[in-house]
Order: structure tokens, then C-alpha cells, then sequence
């Protein structure tokens, strides 16, 4: 069984340092220097634009968005939303879709564990609640990825307790016809953040099938010097 080291950064993340720090990892998780990694955190307010971003999905206000090299579109990263940054060597033959596959697994199984029923919407990736009682399908995960040497970056998000009116500038992930939620909306309770992490690193080791371990931030950074 693989190591899947869990560093948790904290609150307020500014995005680009998050992506620097990726970029580092990365480039040692290609060099076999770290094992498997996945960063854990809550950004400071963001929007992000993968590659296939329109330019009518984004802000038409000028707010500031940060194009990104990963896959999916326009999405909002920020507090009370859990993202994720699992930084994992793809097994040969190498498959992405089956990848992603995995962390929707992980994700949909964090919800159950908050009695929020989610699952998939075909031809779209991340976790979703179905449509009922004349409310569209709403996304509560979402899932953007790049791989580079056979090893992935960016990925996920899960919203726990966000504001969700920063959706309301932006068409969320391209898709102007589903909604989006968040797992205190869906449970009728507010559910922080605290609270889901040890659920999301429990899930997501075990569907990765990897052996979780605790990295402290400290520790990450001295293995990066």
C-alpha cells in the first residue's frame, strides 16, 4: 500500500502561493523525493479559470480571475470550502478518467458521512445533488486536474459553509443550467470546515487505497529546502 501524506495549510491561503507550492511538490513528487501528497486548505477569495474558460462565463464586473493550467472551467475557491490538492503519482497504463473517478468517490462518500445524499451527473465531473422539489441539480464538489510527468495537480473542492453568492458572478464550472449548494444548505445545519477534514482525508485514503499519513507544514517545508 502506497502513503498518501495529508498537509493541512490553514485559512486564507493566497492562490498563487498554494500554486507554488504545488509546482514544488510536484517537481519532487516526479523525482520520487516525496511520497504522494495532498495539500488541504481554505483559500483566500478566488476565481480560477481553467483553459476552456469562455470569456462570458467570467466576471463581467472586472473582478480579478486567475487563469490556471488545468483542465475544467471558471470556478470560486474561499473560506468554508475545503480544497484539495492531491499530488499523486498515476499508476502505468496511466488513467485520468479513472482518477477522477476516485476523489468523486471519496467526495460522495464524505456527504454520506454528513447524511447528504450526492452522486454523479453523466457528462460532468464532480459530485452533485439531484434535482428535487423544483430545484435544479447542485453542485457541492468539484473536480479540475492537470497531470504532468505522470503526476497530477490541482483538484477539488468541496463546499462546506461558503457564501454562495460568490457563484453569482460567474457561470460555476461553465454550466449555466444546475445550481450550486453546499453541504450546511443540503444538511439543514451549519457544517464547518473542522469538522470535514478528517473526513476527507479518511476518504480520500481510502479511495486512493493508500496508507494516510500527517505531514505537518513545517516538516513539507523542510523537505522542500
Amino acid at each position: 500500500m502506497t502513503k498518501l501524506a495529508m498537509v493541512r495549510l490553514g485559512v486564507d491561503v493566497p492562490y498563487e502561493q498554494a500554486w507554488d507550492l504545488q509546482r514544488k511538490v510536484h517537481e519532487r513528487r516526479v523525482a520520487d523525493s516525496l511520497p504522494d501528497t495532498c495539500l488541504l486548505l481554505e483559500h483566500a477569495p478566488v476565481y480560477t479559470a481553467g483553459k476552456r474558460t469562455d470569456p462570458l462565463e467570467r466576471p463581467m464586473d472586472g473582478t480579478p480571475v486567475v487563469d490556471v493550467d488545468r483542465g475544467g472551467k471558471i470556478t470560486w475557491h474561499g473560506p468554508g470550502q475545503i480544497t484539495g490538492y492531491p499530488i499523486v503519482r498515476l499508476t502505468d497504463p496511466m488513467d485520468v478518467v479513472a482518477f477522477v473517478r476516485r476523489l468523486e468517490e471519496a467526495l460522495i462518500n464524505v456527504c454520506a458521512d454528513f447524511g447528504v445524499v450526492t452522486g454523479r451527473v453523466e457528462g460532468r465531473s464532480g459530485v452533485w445533488v439531484p434535482a428535487s422539489g423544483g430545484r435544479p441539480d447542485r453542485k457541492l464538489g468539484a473536480i479540475g486536474l492537470r497531470v504532468a510527468r505522470g503526476v497530477t495537480m490541482h483538484g477539488f473542492a468541496l463546499n462546506c459553509a461558503n457564501d454562495l453568492n460568490w457563484y453569482n458572478r460567474i457561470v460555476p464550472c461553465g454550466i449555466a443550467d444546475a445550481g450550486v449548494s453546499n453541504l450546511s444548505e443540503e444538511a439543514g445545519r451549519r457544517i464547518t470546515v473542522d469538522e470535514v477534514l478528517p473526513y476527507v482525508e479518511k476518504r480520500l485514503a481510502e479511495a486512493l487505497d493508500a496508507e494516510m499519513v500527517d505531514l505537518h507544514e513545517e516538516e513539507l517545508e523542510r523537505l522542500l529546502r
